[in-house]
């Protein structure tokens, strides 16, 4: 049930509860206009632009009903950032996901450069690179999702490391992974590396350590894309935590813009570590958490750089999105 504080959202009367979204509004959310995803919203939980505003100022945002008109007709844009907390309060208000119509607000951006390590990209990918992995993840028997490996093993913690070498290039990617199974029977866990501009696919190693071995592997030289199959020793059983560490090697790409984890869905504790050289050290790193690969970040926050040329980023219960750092170079 869905609540202003402590009272309940009333609707014409009764209490609707939240339930599933109509198709038109969730594929308004996933990729649509603010103003239309806002028109949708509002028609389906049936709401007047005053009971709105009304349950709004209860959430202590105070906003115009003529802004709310404006908005949802297409005549004005949320400004950036000033409204954003009016933005979430009208998720809140109206029972839709965190950050969903945030996203659609600013100006669109194309999708993250930088490598990109993911447990399973299932929803949130886009354009051409979203068929290119489905492909190689269908070679892998992996997808669709009628076979679940990945979806079968719920993410408790994530812990990647990431070397940069004095040409500013990503040469390293090692990935820590403690994971709990959901049911009986995941043997396997997939992953999927994406390489800077640059890189040479057929040349990257993927090295296992503890409790993986290497499975089938595709790789999608035209787009840089590899895709792996990570064996366990055993098939779990139901609870059952397993820890398993793999490393990907590739000094092929050009200067790194950084590193992003995308995460299908909640990772309780993810921690992302970039190692630079004493003699080719940033100039900024920022880390971002983006609700989908082509939006604004929802959070920007700049990162110190410790005496050992190291940036730590923590995230706690992150995800689905993206999770990453930006990192820019010192010109010359």
């Amino acid at each position: 049930m869905a609540t202003d504080g402590d009272l309940p959202l009333i609707i014409d009367g009764a209490r609707r509860p939240a339930g599933e979204l109509p198709k038109e509004l969730s594929a308004a959310l996933r990729g649509g206009e603010f103003h239309q995803a806002l028109r949708l919203a509002i028609a389906h939980r049936g709401l007047s632009l005053a009971r709105l505003r009304a349950h709004l100022s209860l959430r202590g945002v105070q906003i115009g009903q003529s802004t709310l008109s404006y908005w949802q007709r297409g005549l004005r844009q949320p400004e950036v950032p000033k409204a954003l907390p009016a933005v979430r309060a009208l998720e809140a208000v109206l029972q839709l996901p965190a950050n969903s119509l945030v996203v659609l607000i600013g100006p669109r951006v194309g999708r993250p450069r930088g490598h990109q390590m993911a447990a399973s990209f299932h929803d949130l990918r886009s354009g051409d690179m979203g068929s290119i992995v489905d492909e190689l993840l269908a070679e892998l028997g992996a997808y669709p999702a009628t076979n679940r490996h990945n979806a079968d093993l719920e993410l408790l913690s994530v812990h990647d490391t990431i070397t940069f070498d004095s040409a500013h290039r990503q040469v390293s990617v090692r990935t820590r992974l403690v994971t709990r199974a959901r049911r009986h029977g995941p043997d396997r866990y997939v992953t999927v590396y994406n390489g800077d501009p640059g890189c040479r696919i057929a040349d990257v190693e993927l090295i296992t350590d503890e409790g993986c071995r290497a499975g089938r592997m595709r790789r999608n030289p035209e787009h840089d894309t590899m895709a792996t199959e990570l064996l366990f020793d055993r098939k779990l059983a139901e609870g059952d935590i397993h820890v398993f560490c793999f490393e990907v090697r590739d000094d092929s790409g050009s200067a790194s813009p950084g590193y992003y984890r995308m995460l299908r869905d909640q990772c309780a504790s993810y921690l992302l570590q970039l190692r630079f050289t004493a003699d080719a050290l940033p100039a900024r790193c920022t880390r971002q958490i983006r609700a989908r690969d082509d939006a604004l970040p929802v959070e920007s926050e700049e990162l110190p750089c410790d005496a050992q040329g190291v940036t730590s980023a923590y995230y706690r219960d992150a995800g689905p999105g993206l999770a990453g750092v930006a990192v820019e170079w010192n010109d010359g």
